[in-house]
């Protein structure tokens, strides 16, 4: 019978289709469960032919409908493997097929891909450019040198004539995935040796034989980065069911050189926009790290419950063995600070929410008679006391107020302590704590000289994700979670989905990443339409990088793939916003699209208890993204823009962008108080509307009633 196999390419044409159209996908597939071979080529509902002028003589198509096909590699070596490649339109099938040709890298052994009429048509074009060149990128190397690591000879005329590193990536999608990333990394100025350690010797099987074997079973089975081997029909219907998942912890070539890098001399920083995989490297740079050594602990975490469950849920997908699961806590910073009071501390603690922390300054400023509002005084000592981790009034009439726009003297310093003695006063009687001290008070802890219980209480290794909203608070207890070293701290963020007001110099925390720092650019999550429209809403804005030391920008971010434009709109009434909303679902699920497929999301709780009743009504099931619903619970997912952070979905609505909600006023402080946080304000609004709209991966719905948001992109408002 025949084996069935699935290159990651595939996925990311599945998962696209409407459902009828993988209902066809999964038909198909199944025939080749239960058929012969020779069965496989007589079936005329299947109709298994092959590509006329294709330059990989393997290549055949199948039937999916009267308009899509399948492309597959059939052997042609006695083997029974066949590996489906991609599902699209008919014609395109057949364009796509004849273009392409598979080999067998002579170093990796792994299967690899290149579109090799594209490269032939380039390179004599190239070839003339570089002839005038002032440099090139790869000259430095031997034709020797690039052969040991896997390179052949149409890569390496094509690779002669690249003079930057832009153009080795405009190239890139051209080439064999392995040995473009070979390229890639001797680009960026590493040694063959090191190319070899980290890209060639990680991805060839410890069994490799001493040459090459071109049979394609043997071909399939060293390549497990880029194709699954389904082993059984139910191993087939699982994988039809939940692509999503294997596309979600699979490691675009592009990545990889982050993530399995054998080691760093210290903290590493990965910056990318959405989409852009950060989350992804992340987690395969935790499975690197529990390969290294049988008692490896890991500390990988986040910045909210739902997105730690996530993290979980992914790590379990991608490590699929209990054994080292079992050595990595995935939990949030301030989850595992209360542990550390708990278990150090001897004492139990619940922190208060930041209304209850609000009413506490409102009431410290009506008895002190202060002349600041609460949000002033909370600001400061969120930005200025808590930040620094001062803890006397002599501290902080020396400390600076980087960030600070009000400029306060010796005296008013001295006044406003008063506050914060009162407020800490508070707290203490009703016996609570903030959030941030307690990870304030487990920093003290885990770096105490009598912290002797460290190998009990910290980690080899710390993995963060999502690291843009974190406070100098958590830092410090992430950093005295491991000891300094190599890979200590393995760091992922993004500063333009900064949606809590945190200022931080992670070089003051003792986390310095200099010379260690990574920019991912390609989104594989949205298409470029949607990632055009979503980056307009930051166009405008400076944007400070993730380590506080300077600017950070999406220039060069963009997206592979390509589809509708966003709808975006406005309506003369919330009830007909509503209305709309509803009817753009309908299509949405007509389709094919599941409802947990879909996401809404709007600033306020209100607007969302409206169109859950809405929905409902219309027989159209909804859930709470804050419920904490699995993956097979049906319903259009409901959210607030902030609750979406670290999520995804086929279709994203995004309802109520309206200038009274985006930005609100109540978390804006008036100029006149302080400018610079009057800035970080608005700019952390902007954030807040860019992460909702930048969850979208196909279809992206944008609406308000009345007067629009002023950051939504003026060009298509």
């Amino acid at each position: 019978m025949p084996r069935l196999a699935f290159a990651h390419s595939f996925w990311e044409s599945y998962d696209a289709l409407e459902k009828p159209l993988r209902t066809g996908v999964k038909k198909a597939m199944e025939k080749f469960e239960r058929l012969s071979v020779a069965e496989l080529h007589a079936d005329k509902g299947l109709h298994l032919e092959s590509v006329e002028n294709s330059r990989d003589p393997r290549m055949r198509t199948i039937r999916i409908n009267d308009n899509f096909r399948g492309v597959v590699l059939a052997p042609d070596d006695g083997s029974d493997v066949f590996l489906l490649l991609n599902v699209v339109k008919h014609d395109a099938a057949y364009s796509w097929a004849a273009k392409r040709l598979y080999t067998v890298n002579t170093a990796t052994r792994g299967l690899e891909v290149r579109n090799v009429v594209a490269i032939e048509q380039l390179t004599p074009a190239l070839e003339k450019a570089a002839a005038e060149a002032p440099s090139l990128v790869l000259a430095k190397h031997s034709d020797t040198v690039l052969r040991e690591l896997g390179i052949d000879d149409q890569v390496l005329r094509a690779a002669r004539t690249i003079v930057d590193k832009p153009q080795l990536e405009a190239f890139g999608s051209l080439l064999p995935e392995d040995q473009f990333e070979v390229l890639q990394f001797l680009a960026e100025g590493f040694s063959p040796e090191e190319v070899y350690r980290d890209v060639v010797a990680a991805r060839r099987p410890a069994d490799a034989a001493p040459e090459p074997d071109e049979d394609l079973a043997s071909a399939i089975s060293n390549t497990v980065s880029r194709i699954t081997l389904v082993t059984g029909p139910q191993e087939l219907a699982g994988i039809l069911e939940k692509p999503f998942a294997a596309w979600r912890v699979f490691l675009h070539p592009s990545q990889r050189r982050m993530a399995y890098r054998v080691s760093y001399g210290g903290p590493v920083q990965v910056t990318g926009g959405p989409g852009t995989g950060k989350t992804v490297v992340a987690l395969h740079r935790v499975k690197h790290l529990l390969s290294r050594a049988p008692d490896t602990r890991i500390l990988l975490t986040t910045y909210t419950n739902a997105l730690a469950a996530a993290l979980r849920e992914n790590l379990a997908l991608l490590l699929d063995d209990d054994e080292q699961l079992a050595r990595v806590d995935v939990t949030t910073v301030n989850a595992y600070a209360n542990r550390i009071i708990r278990e150090l501390g001897r004492r139990t603690v619940s922190p208060i929410g930041d209304q209850d922390e609000r009413r506490i300054w409102q009431k410290v400023v009506k008895r002190l008679g202060l002349p600041w509002t609460e949000q002033f005084l909370a600001q400061e000592y969120r930005h200025v006391v808590l930040a620094q981790g001062i803890r006397s009034a002599e501290h902080y009439l020396q400390a600076a107020r980087r960030g600070r726009g009000t400029a306060l003297g010796p005296l008013k310093r001295a006044q406003l302590w008063w506050g914060i003695e009162a407020f800490l006063s508070a707290l203490s009687a009703q016996g609570a704590s903030t959030h941030l001290q307690v990870c304030d008070e487990a920093a003290r802890l885990l770096g105490g000289e009598d912290s002797a219980d460290r190998s009990v209480h910290g980690y080899d290794h710390v993995v963060v994700d999502e690291a843009q909203d974190l406070h100098p608070a958590q830092w410090r207890v992430l950093r005295a979670a491991v000891a300094p070293g190599p890979d200590d701290l393995f760091i992922t963020g993004d500063p333009h989905q900064r949606i809590y007001d945190s200022h931080v110099s992670l070089g003051s925390l003792g986390i310095s990443v200099k010379g260690r720092s990574s920019r991912l650019r390609i989104n594989y999550r949205s298409t470029e339409e949607i990632l055009v429209w979503s980056t307009g809403i930051l166009d405008t804005v400076p944007v400070g990088d993730l380590g506080g030391e300077g600017a950070d920008t999406l220039a060069g971010y963009r997206s592979l793939l390509h589809g509708r434009k966003p709808h975006v709109g406005g309506y003369g009434s919330e009830h007909a916003e509503v209305t709309a909303l509803v009817e753009r679902i309908a299509e949405w699920m007509e389709q094919g699209i599941r409802p947990a497929e879909i996401a809404v999301c709007a600033r306020f709780n209100l607007l969302l208890d409206k169109v859950r009743d809405r929905l409902e009504a219309a027989g159209i099931p909804a859930v709470r993204v804050k419920d904490n619903p699995d993956a097979g619970t049906k319903g259009v997912r409901l959210a607030t823009m902030h609750a979406m952070k670290g999520l995804e979905f086929r279709c994203v609505a995004v309802l109520g962008a309206t200038a009274s909600a985006v930005p609100f006023g109540r978390e804006i402080t008036p100029p006149e108080v302080d400018r610079l946080q009057h800035d970080a304000d608005m700019l952390r609004e902007r954030c807040v509307l860019f992460v909702a709209c930048t969850r979208a991966r196909e279809a992206l719905h944008v609406s308000w009633s009345g007067s629009p948001s002023p950051f939504l992109p003026t060009a298509l408002v």
